[in-house]
């Protein structure tokens, strides 16, 4: 196991969709390994380090909301995108005003959350990149609140605050239940073939560990 890190982050709301909902958006009950990654990277990412999810601790209460969102109904026509700059021609357009659709979410509210991962080094490390490099830089950014990008909570327009965890543990909640299979990742070993990966969840005592569960393709 590489170095680890501990960070809370908590938000209004959050959305964190269940891939089989096809047209009104789902979240799952808590926060999927993905999105945990994704918040991490978005303060520190590297190509010579890989985030892995170690426990998800649920610090407030799981509470459900709806809203109805504007979404767009299209999807931009890739296929034709990439036959135009190949070949030539004038790009097709989408036009988002024009294809806006009312939809309904269910959300989490009032999220809290701390996430202990750790990293490990990938075959793009170079002989500068060390484990020691990586974590100085990456509990640094964490303790200043320093980001690439703002994190987020399934979608955009949720964002996650962060700070440490190190010093300051809050409290799991006191609830154990069985969340069935959920996200758990997505398989990118294929660039040409991406495969979503599962796991069974359950969380005990307000923590999920990722991986002591088995994952399934």
């Amino acid at each position: 196991m590489g170095y680890g890190v501990k960070v809370k982050v908590w938000g209004d709301y959050a959305l964190f969709t269940r891939p089989e909902m096809k047209v009104e958006r789902v979240s799952y009950d808590v926060m999927t390994p993905s999105a945990a990654r994704g918040i991490l990277e978005a303060i520190y990412w590297k190509p010579a380090i890989r985030w892995v999810i170690d426990k998800i601790r649920v610090c407030n209460p799981i509470q459900f909301t709806n809203i109805r969102r504007n979404e767009v109904s299209e999807k931009a026509p890739g296929a034709k995108m990439r036959t135009t700059m190949n070949k030539g021609g004038v790009l097709p357009a989408l036009y988002t005003s024009e294809a806006i659709q009312q939809r309904a979410s269910l959300l989490l509210k009032d999220v809290c959350y701390v996430i202990e991962a750790h990293f490990f080094l990938t075959e793009k490390a170079g002989e500068a990149d060390t484990k020691e490099k990586h974590y100085a830089i990456a509990s640094r950014r964490i303790r200043e609140g320093r980001c690439y990008h703002q994190p987020c909570f399934g979608c955009r327009e949720f964002p996650a605050y962060f700070e440490s965890a190190e010093d300051n543990m809050p409290a799991a909640i006191d609830e154990s239940r069985d969340l069935g299979y959920m996200l758990y990742d997505m398989d990118f070993s294929d660039t040409q073939n991406i495969q979503p990966m599962f796991f069974r969840a359950y969380m005990q005592d307000g923590v999920i560990s990722p991986g002591d569960c088995g994952v399934v393709r």
